[in-house]
């Protein structure tokens, strides 16, 4: 079960590795599972099989996302942008809490790491305003694969960064066009390229954020953070009238009651009634074990009585 709900979470992380204004980086924070994804990654030949057992199903997933999905969730965001765009924003905010929870849990409040969100925040409004001015296009007779590659690499950022929108780079680097033809043709001349670089870059900025996470952890988490809700203003609907804004705010509520289901979740797994419940699972499964047993017994018992007497 639970490889069927990453499975699920690579869908969306797939998906929003191409749509606008969705940072995948964001989702994998979104769906807990950032840290342990860069864990897994980075040191997957320390244990190739759980490791393994966890990165399989995303990895799946995230090839049907940008494979199949991500025109679905394309289209969703055309023709019900308000709704779509408001369920985000609902899934964000909701998930600010326990991040900030999280992180002074490990290490206690201090009043300077509000700045590293500020700033990074501050970089994200930058990054929504620059996206919607960018209009750079290149013609794929211009492209070299080396080119691509250097693409793939920069690609990596909004993939791994929370926050940062792969797009933006893409379309700075004036490829974005060309990749989204790529993928709806299969053109692996440019696929190639982009997933070489995608890779070697995914690596070195995951190794970077690693080496962060462990001698700055919480520096670098509120900075996370900040990324993450500056991600909000990139989703914001434009141009609503009073039906449109109550529509958005019921969507938001819809998005921040979803978010608290993985912790729902959870805290039911240790809860005294699951635990209960779990308790009375194997009492039954042990006596019916016993049972089966005592039957062999008796089984074994009667077939050598039997024998003695003939």
């Amino acid at each position: 079960m639970k490889g069927f709900f990453n499975i699920i979470k690579g869908i969306f992380i797939g998906a929003g590795a191409i749509v606008p204004g969705v940072s995948s980086g964001v989702l994998c924070v979104i769906f807990g599972i950032y840290e342990k994804l860069l864990d897994s990654v980075l040191n997957f030949f320390k244990d190739i099989r759980n490791n393994l057992k966890f990165l399989f199903p995303i990895a799946l997933g995230v090839g049907i996302g940008v494979l199949l999905f991500s025109n679905i969730l394309n289209y969703v965001l055309y023709e019900f942008p308000i709704q779509t765009k408001s369920i985000f924003i609902g899934l964000i905010l909701g998930t600010i809490p326990s991040l900030l929870k999280e992180v002074n849990t490990k290490q206690s409040f201090h009043p300077q790491n509000v700045i590293y969100l500020l700033i990074t925040l501050i970089i994200g409004i930058v990054t929504v305003i620059l996206e919607n001015r960018m209009a750079i296009q290149t013609n794929l007779e211009d492209i070299n694969g080396i080119y691509l590659i250097f693409c793939g690499i920069m690609m990596s950022l909004g993939i791994v960064v929370p926050g940062v929108s792969s797009t933006i780079i893409l379309m700075l680097l004036g490829v974005y066009s060309v990749y989204l033809q790529a993928i709806a043709n299969l053109y692996w001349v440019v696929l190639i390229p982009i997933g070489i670089g995608l890779v070697l870059g995914s690596v070195i900025v995951m190794k970077i954020t690693k080496r962060l996470l462990e001698k700055y952890y919480a520096q670098t988490f509120y900075s996370i953070i900040g990324f993450t809700i500056g991600s909000v203003f990139v989703l914001l609907p434009q141009g609503m009238n009073g039906i449109e804004i109550l529509l958005s705010g019921l969507c938001i509520i819809l998005g921040i009651y979803i978010s608290h289901i993985p912790n729902a979740i959870k805290n039911f797994k240790t809860s005294k009634i699951f635990k209960t419940i779990t308790v009375f699972k194997k009492l039954h499964s042990r006596s019916q074990t016993e049972e089966k047993d005592l039957w062999n017994k008796e089984k074994y018992s009667i077939i050598f009585d039997i024998k003695n007497v003939n």
